[in-house]
């Protein structure tokens, strides 16, 4: 019994109550919350929050680490969490703000500062301080990330002092932040008078969003006389618009590879990729669209999908290559992350692409070999950008600089310094040669073992005050996260839905995207068949989560 009582308590005559003291408390609370956080009530869970409540748990009853090295285990666990979203995000991140996106960012930028706003309206109603009122924002839109920029502004503006009440905020407030954002999702189609059947037909087609982030292959018969005889390079700088040419067929015959050089004629059809948004105006200006299986199962040509995993090949563009003419073959398009685009010259190729080649059999062979096409080399990790990237970020983050009106020198601080460094990374990494590929997987490791350290060190240290803070009255917080959780977004999804005219599921993937809340995602999916709440999640997620980490910082260093 004393050897338990001394693992779970520690010893007075060992620094923190001991390593294994230390580590097995870190232990219990991550496996113990990851277990909570799998119950299901209603079909809601808490997911890794659950980490939050049982360190609340394990520090009211007195089972708790050395107060120092939970800080820096904390802080650390931030790190790693922001930099992996970062890296993630980083590919995607101005690339949403293309076209369609701008649309659909601009009411995630709406949710966020209606957010803020409510927030700040109950700080002067309420009068709690601000740095409660900025632990229940956090919880009640479900962001992580916020609660440790809140933290960490707080903590560099207090000569390291911690404010267990943002923590405390964070926690009675999440529970209800994700199934309000869900029962607000629902009461959304109610109260916009939805037509399911009508929605789900016209799920995606509209959204300039989804037409931005795919591609789509059709073919064509030349019967325009104006393009007659003209090039394929020179068609393309007469239509403006970025297209691919799989392959062609004279007159009836067998098809064949086509390049930039390839001169179109009338009768001719030809297999063409582009962006959706574009296929109406190339089909105005070549011909007329035809049936396309008898050149997508011609036998003599065969399209495989290659993964790019040589180093040297990272930042290159496709010109540079000129794989028509040493490997003959036409690449049609590149999937990066999830998203097809389509094979532009001046499009740099990242480890990790999945380029897509046509040709014949031994020179699809032949192009394996030229970008690798080797799964265990990507399995190896570069660990010297992530820890370049970390140690730049940390750098970044403090730095001060001064914003008019508040009177405090604002820091990006350990939350906000790593994430911009590594969006900047994972965007422009491959351009200076730098290979910032990391597996779906490891990213994930890297992100639930950093978010599980942090959150594990603020429950620890929120523990002792959570119950008599909820017992003073702190039950209240409740009604005001949920105020801040349901305002937002039913204001928001209204405006959405009246002035943008979005879909209803466009509408409600962006509204979980500006929450950043996956539970939401997952209940908008289960909707619908269709992908349009994964397209809008995924456009607005990005930039909101920036804002969210922004606006939480700002509010401490404004307020308090």
């Amino acid at each position: 019994m004393e050897l338990i009582e001394r693992l779970l308590f520690g010893s007075e005559s060992l620094w923190g109550g001991g390593v294994a003291h230390s580590v097995l408390i870190l232990a219990l609370v991550v496996a113990l919350g990851v277990m909570l956080g799998k119950l299901k009530v209603a079909g809601v869970s808490l997911g890794v929050t659950g980490i939050l409540f049982v360190g609340i748990g394990f520090s009211y009853f007195g089972m708790n680490v050395d107060e120092h090295l939970m800080h820096f285990l904390k802080e650390f666990g931030l790190i790693l969490f922001v930099y992996s979203i970062g890296l993630q995000v980083g590919p995607g991140f101005f690339s949403s703000f293309r076209k369609g996106g701008v649309t659909l960012n601009k009411l995630a930028v709406l949710v966020v500062a209606l957010g803020v706003a409510t927030t700040v309206a109950l700080y002067y109603i309420t009068g709690l301080s601000m740095t409660t009122m900025v632990g229940v924002m956090s919880g009640a839109v479900t962001n992580t990330p916020g609660l440790g920029a809140a933290q960490q502004a707080f903590s560099d503006m207090h000569a390291g002092a911690d404010a267990p009440d943002i923590a405390t905020g964070y926690a009675v407030a999440y529970p209800l932040g994700v199934v309000g954002a869900i029962l607000t999702l629902i009461g959304l189609r109610y109260l916009l008078r939805i037509d399911v059947k009508r929605e789900e037909a016209a799920a995606g087609q509209d959204s300039d969003a989804q037409k931005d982030l795919t591609t789509r292959r059709l073919s064509v018969e030349i019967v325009n006389a104006a393009v007659n005889g003209k090039t394929v390079a020179e068609i393309r700088d007469l239509a403006l618009r970025d297209f691919v040419i799989s392959r062609i067929s004279r007159g009836g015959g067998s098809p064949e590879l086509a390049d930039a050089s390839t001169a179109l004629h009338c009768g001719d059809r030809i297999l063409l990729i582009a962006a959706p948004r574009d296929v109406e105006a190339l089909v105005a200006l070549l011909g007329r669209e035809v049936d396309a299986e008898p050149m997508v199962h011609d036998k003599a040509m065969i399209s495989r999908r290659i993964l790019i995993t040589k180093p040297e090949l990272n930042g290159k563009t496709l010109s540079e290559l000129r794989v028509r003419s040493t490997c003959g073959v036409t690449i049609t398009r590149i999937n990066r992350s999830g998203i097809d685009l389509v094979a532009s010259g001046n499009l740099q190729l990242q480890i990790g692409d999945r380029v897509t080649v046509v040709g014949p059999e031994l020179s699809v062979a032949h192009a394996e070999r030229l970008f690798g096409n080797s799964l265990k080399r990507l399995n190896h990790p570069n660990l010297i950008p992530i820890f370049t990237g970390i140690a730049l970020g940390v750098l970044l983050g403090s730095i001060s600089f001064w914003i008019p009106g508040i009177p405090q020198p604002v820091k990006l601080g350990l939350a906000g310094g790593p994430l911009i460094v590594a969006i900047l990374i994972g965007r422009y990494g491959p351009h200076y040669k730098l290979v910032t590929y990391t597996t779906m997987s490891a990213n994930l490791m890297l992100r639930e073992v950093g978010i599980s350290l942090f959150l594990a060190g603020v429950g620890l240290g929120a523990g002792e005050e959570f119950v008599p803070t909820l017992a003073a009255g702190g039950y209240v917080w409740i009604a005001y996260g949920a105020v801040i959780t349901v305002v937002p977004l039913l204001l928001a999804g209204i405006f959405g839905r009246f002035y943008y005219k979005l879909n209803y599921y466009t509408l409600i993937g962006v509204l979980s995207g500006a929450s950043t809340n996956p539970p939401a995602l997952a209940y908008s999916a289960e909707q619908t068949s269709s992908d349009a709440p994964s397209v809008g999640y995924a456009t607005v997620y990005p930039l909101s989560m920036f804002l969210r980490v922004l606006a939480a910082q700002l509010l401490i260093l404004i307020f308090g």
